[in-house]
Order: structure tokens, then C-alpha cells, then sequence
């Protein structure tokens, strides 16, 4: 089973003396299992937004131990800031991130509740999918008042606190822990100093809207409904909230945003409706920012929705599509972007420890396949050849894509490229594979044998492995030949400067298979299973007739051409 993974993104009410951030941070690392990802101070909201991750028991003892840190080194009592907040540690959300429903995170987040307010005596909200009560499952009404107004909240038996005591703590105030969805947490820049004309934006864009008025304008009277309440006019994007402000260290105004569900509203249609709203308004959007993390699908929708604007290919790197995105968005106009620290996948490889092939440098690649360690061997790379392959293909693509006089016909390219893209990179990623299936026949070899219970696992470990080294070459084997759909296409409608390129591509698809299949064959002598042998025998022979053939007739379409 695999293990199940939560992010906790407490926010602290500190985010200028770096010295008190850091022991809080330092509390975090403290706990095994628990892993720090990103800490991101901010001085004109004074308040940190820390990331970590890991198992539940690990994150809720680590949050335990960093509220518990700050409730001693935070004063609210001192506190100022733009952002609103009423506790030491403002909020401390649970995210689900692997292998881990939201019901079950928010079971989590109710135990840390219960361990912030039993163990530590604080006063403690739940929240959003950890909320007791359909009243509390909105943050902002949760945080009502603000610390300002805890006191006073405190007294009212409906805001009696979920977990700890319904007393006033002058230090620490309260504490919002709950369960929620990935959150996105974004700041437009304005040209403008004028908050007010930020949080007109706000409100523009945001799904609660604003106040409705009975002539339009915001000092106006407002409308009521027939039960005495404000009606409302929603805004025009779901699942956002945003509010307007100055941010003094960089001198301009903000949007503030919270995305709060990015499948509904992504990053990228975010910024393009502030910057439609921004220009009504007569104000420009000169960049923006991403406060903590982000996962590396929101880049990379935002990179392709941008080059699709501009009738660009889509079928482009990871990293090319990171740095449209970046660019477009402006992510970097009030401080580097480095996507290794902002991504939240980027940030877990991190901590993996484990050096990839594919990470390594092409002179590396081949200077520890040529050392006398058994792997990397052929399996990885075969897998690498067919890499290669597919990426000259998508090469030809992106080529034909913005071909002066083919402009009409970017989009059939950029297809092309996309699915040339798919198999470069799932043939590195078994570069790796194949070499980790090696590993695990060697680790099942080392096994002990003492006792005929040993022996009998050993043997059933040593199966194990030995099929999952079939399996991998067999999977690139596949790949390699479904490449060729591509290479095929590209040699016969491609770039004609670029069809020696398809041939090349045709080429390197066929030593894939081909060289995958020598190492089936060669793993299949220790398989017992021999009906299930015999039938991958049979499958792999199949493929690797069918790739001679269809490189043949590619090589030979090419050549015809030259």
C-alpha cells in the first residue's frame, strides 16, 4: 500500500524578524517523515506562508510542534499587517496530496484541532471540509472581526470554539485549522497605487461580488432583499476570492487572489480577467506572483493556453512551457521565479536522494553506462535511443508548426508535436525504470536463504523482480513502436528540410524495440512461468517485425526525398 501524503500550509503572523520565523520553521524539521518545502515571508502582510509535507502522523506532529513555537514567540498584541488575521498561527490547513482521500484529511485536521486546543490550550476554529458545522466552513466567517474583535466574539455562545477554551488570549488569539483543496495563493501587480481601485478589480473578479447599489456606484445606497439583507453581485470568476491592497516594499497596489479549486479557475484565466478588468478600469497588470507553492500542471496549462494565443505549438518541453508562463504572467517582475523552489513535484524530488539518469549530463549518461557497473545496460539505453527518436519527431513538428506559409496549420502540428512529447517522455522515464528492475532482481538475489521459509520468499521475490525487468522493456518496446506514428506522419507532411530528421527518428525507433527485446529475451530464461513467457515472446516478435517494417518504408519515403 502506498503511503498516504498531506500538506500542511500554516500561516503565521510573522513575516519580518526572520529569526523568530526560522525557530518556528526549525521546530517543522524537527519531526521525521516531515518535510519542509517552502517558506515565504512577507513584510507589508507580515506573515509567513510555510509549506511541508508527509505522512499524517508526521505533519500533524510537526504543525503541533510549530504552532506550539509560535503561540510563545508571537504577540498579537503587537501584531500589523495588510493581510486579515486574528491568531499567532492564523490558519493551518490540511491538503490532500497522495494516496489520501478529503474525508480522511479533514478526520486529520480535526485531530490536530484537537491536539492544538487539548494539548497547548488554544482556541480553535475548524474550517472548509474539517468544519462541525455548515456555519463554519467559510473562512472569512470564521475570522470575522479579526483579532480585534476576538474578545468580544468570544463572549457570544455561537462562537464558542470548536476545540481549547472560549477565553480570550491576548498573545495568541485563535486559530482556523481545516481541510481544504489545493489553494493557489496569488498577487496581481497594478500600475496604481490606489487600493481602492485595486479592490474595485477585487471585486470585479472575485464570486462574491460586491454590494449592489441602487445606482451602481460603491457609496451609493444598497439594495435589499425582502428579509432586510444586502444583495450581492456576484463576480465573474468561480471559486476566487480576492480583496485589494498597497504592498509598501515594492510601492504598488496588489489583487490579492486565493484560488481556491484551479480546475475551475486556473492560474493563467485569473491574470487574463484582471488584466480585461484592470484595463476597463484604465490600470495596467505589469506582472504578478505565486505566494508558496504550486503544482506543476498549473504552469503548464498556463504555458500551453498562452502559446495557443499566440498560435504557437504546445508540444514543447516542461521547462519551455514553465517559462512561457512565467513570462507571460509576469511572474518574475517582483522577484526570480525558480521553478525548482516554487513547484510543488519539483521540490519533493528534491528530497528523493537518488541521482537519475535521467538527470545526468549526455557525457555523464555515457560515462556511467561504459563503467563496469552491470547498469545502466541495455534496457536503459534502448529506452533512451527511442527517446531521442520521438524527440526529433516532435522536433519536426514544432518546426512545421510556425513554417512561414503554413500558418493555417499550426494546430495540426502542434498535435503532432503533443503526442511526439508524450513518448520522448515516458520513454525517459523508463531510462530509469529499466534500471530500477535490474536493481530490484539484484536486491532479490542478496536475500537470505537460512531457513526454507527464507528460501521460499527468496525464490518468489527473485519472480517478482525478474517479471518486472520484462516488463519494463516490454512497455518501451510499445512505446517505441507507437512513436512511430508520429515519424510517420512527420516523413511524409513534415518540414521537407527536416525529413532526414524523420528518418533518423525512424531509425532510432527500431533500435529501441529492437534493442528492448534482447533484453526480454535474455531476463526470460529465469521466468517459471512458461505459458506467460511464451505468450510475451510472441508479442514481443510481433512488435519487432512490425517496427523493422515501418522504418523501412519511412527510411525509404526519406531517402526518395533527398
Amino acid at each position: 500500500m502506498q503511503t498516504p501524503l498531506i500538506e500542511c500550509v500554516p500561516n503565521f503572523s510573522e513575516g519580518r524578524d526572520l529569526g523568530i520565523i526560522r525557530q518556528i520553521t526549525d521546530q517543522i524539521e524537527t519531526v521525521e517523515g516531515a518535510k519542509l518545502l517552502d517558506v515565504d515571508p512577507g513584510k507589508a502582510t507580515n506573515r509567513t506562508v510555510v509549506t511541508f509535507v508527509g505522512p499524517p502522523e508526521a505533519v500533524i506532529e510537526a504543525a503541533v510542534r510549530a504552532v506550539r513555537k509560535a503561540s510563545t514567540l508571537i504577540d498579537m498584541r503587537k501584531h500589523h499587517g495588510e493581510h486579515p488575521r486574528f491568531g499567532a498561527c492564523d490558519v493551518c490547513p490540511l491538503v490532500p496530496v497522495a494516496n489520501i482521500t478529503m474525508e480522511e484529511t479533514a478526520e486529520h485536521a480535526r485531530a490536530l484541532a484537537r491536539r492544538l486546543g487539548e494539548e497547548l490550550g488554544l482556541t480553535i476554529y475548524c474550517y472548509e471540509h474539517a468544519a462541525l458545522t455548515d456555519e463554519r466552513r467559510n473562512l472569512a466567517t470564521v475570522r470575522a472581526g479579526e483579532y480585534e474583535g476576538l474578545e468580544d466574539k468570544l463572549k457570544n455562545a455561537k462562537w464558542k470554539p470548536d476545540f481549547g477554551p472560549a477565553k480570550f488570549n491576548a498573545q495568541s488569539g485563535a486559530t482556523a485549522v481545516g481541510a481544504r483543496d489545493f489553494l493557489v495563493a496569488y498577487n496581481v501587480n497594478l500600475n496604481t497605487t490606489s487600493t481602492r481601485r485595486a479592490n474595485a478589480i477585487a471585486y470585479d473578479i472575485r464570486e462574491k461580488g460586491r454590494v449592489k447599489t441602487v445606482d451602481g456606484r460603491p457609496e451609493s445606497k444598497p439594495v435589499l432583499d425582502a428579509n432586510g439583507e444586502k444583495v450581492w453581485e456576484p463576480g465573474s470568476l468561480k471559486c476566487v476570492k480576492a480583496i485589494g491592497w498597497f504592498i509598501e516594499e515594492y510601492g504598488v497596489a496588489q489583487i490579492s487572489i486565493n484560488l481556491t479549486n484551479i480546475k475551475v479557475t486556473p492560474i493563467h484565466i485569473a491574470f487574463d480577467e484582471a488584466c480585461r478588468r484592470a484595463e476597463a478600469r484604465g490600470l495596467r497588470v505589469t506582472g504578478s506572483e505565486i505566494v508558496g507553492l504550486v503544482p506543476l500542471a498549473a504552469l503548464l496549462d498556463a504555458g500551453r493556453y498562452f502559446l495557443r494565443k499566440q498560435q504557437r505549438s504546445l508540444g514543447v518541453s516542461d521547462r519551455e512551457l514553465i517559462k512561457i508562463a512565467v513570462k507571460s504572467m509576469g511572474l518574475d517582475e517582483l522577484a526570480p521565479f525558480d521553478a525548482d523552489e516554487k513547484i510543488i513535484e519539483y521540490q519533493l524530488a528534491k528530497g528523493e536522494n537518488r541521482k537519475l539518469l535521467v538527470d545526468m549530463d549526455l557525457r555523464d549518461f555515457v560515462w556511467e553506462t561504459a563503467s563496469e557497473s552491470p547498469a545502466p545496460g541495455g534496457g536503459s539505453v534502448s529506452a533512451a535511443i527511442g527517446a531521442m527518436g520521438a524527440a526529433l519527431a516532435a522536433m519536426v513538428a514544432n518546426l512545421s508548426s510556425h513554417k512561414r506559409g503554413w500558418d493555417e496549420r499550426w494546430e495540426e502540428f502542434s498535435q503532432w508535436a503533443e503526442k511526439a512529447k508524450y513518448f520522448h517522455d515516458e520513454l525517459l522515464r523508463l531510462v530509469d525504470a529499466d534500471t530500477e528492475a535490474f536493481n530490484r532482481i539484484m536486491d532479490a538475489f542478496r536475500l537470505p536463504q537460512a531457513s526454507a521459509e527464507q528460501k521460499q520468499a527468496r525464490k518468489q521475490a527473485i519472480q517478482a523482480a525478474t517479471r518486472a525487468a520484462i516488463e519494463a522493456p516490454l512497455h518501451v518496446m510499445q512505446v517505441a513502436l507507437d512513436s512511430f506514428e508520429v515519424i510517420e506522419a512527420m516523413a511524409k507532411i513534415g518540414l521537407p528540410a527536416s525529413v532526414s530528421d524523420a528518418g533518423v527518428a525512424a531509425l532510432a525507433a527500431r533500435t529501441a524495440v529492437m534493442g528492448a527485446f534482447l533484453n526480454v529475451r535474455i531476463n526470460a530464461k529465469g521466468v517459471e512461468d512458461k505459458a506467460w513467457i511464451a505468450e510475451v515472446l510472441a508479442r514481443g516478435e510481433k512488435m519487432q517485425a512490425e517496427a523493422n517494417a515501418r522504418e523501412s518504408t519511412v527510411v525509404q519515403a526519406v531517402v526518395a526525398k533527398l
